[in-house]
């Protein structure tokens, strides 16, 4: 079999003081379940592993499943290979090598998102923030970052993307994220 490069995106974790996953025991925790090379990346949920070709939906419930035995609560994971991570990347539609890190974000989805989910937002209300749908994912380009973003608090509604996990990234994650994978890729 193929050994593939993948990241698990961890969803609210580390997030004020409460559901606490440090990144030194999820590192073990997730060599336990057999996947190798394992690495983190900041202290907001991302690891990036190595395994045979798998169903990424599969491991993502290997993951949670872990977590929940290991720290006894639920985490909502995505799992992505390396290669829709640079897809990803490589289609934002921002001029993501001119903006600072802080101003460009992908929401990353668990499944394809309906675009008639966001026919309520009207776009010209919260220029010069724009949005964009993407292939399981959604790019914010918001100036004054995403602390500051009223296209963001709305785009975060839990009824929006209700029966969908989503969790946010931003691009300097997105980038290192590809970075990564891609390094694991070549090994």
């Amino acid at each position: 079999m193929t050994v593939k490069a993948y990241a698990a995106l961890l969803r609210g974790i580390n997030v004020g003081g409460s559901r606490k996953v440090p990144m030194a025991e999820l590192r073990p925790l997730l060599a336990g379940l057999g996947l190798g090379d394992v690495r983190t990346h900041l202290q907001s949920g991302n690891a990036v592993f190595t395994c045979e070709a798998a169903d990424e939906n599969a491991l993502a419930a290997r993951v949670g499943e872990a977590i929940e035995r290991h720290f006894g609560f639920t985490v909502d994971v995505l799992v992505r290979d390396g290669a829709y991570l640079k897809a990803v990347a490589d289609a934002c539609p921002f001029p993501a090598a001119s903006l600072e890190g802080k101003q460009l974000h992908v929401t990353y989805f668990s499944e394809p998102v309906d675009a008639s989910r966001l026919d309520r937002i009207d776009p010209a209300g919260f220029l010069p923030e724009e949005f964009r749908l993407g292939d399981r994912a959604l790019y914010l380009y918001a100036p004054d970052g995403l602390g500051r973003s009223k296209l963001g608090e709305v785009l975060s509604r839990p009824a929006l993307f209700k029966g969908v996990i989503a969790t946010t990234r931003n691009w300097n994650t997105v980038a290192k994220l590809v970075e990564l994978t891609q390094e694991q890729n070549r090994d």
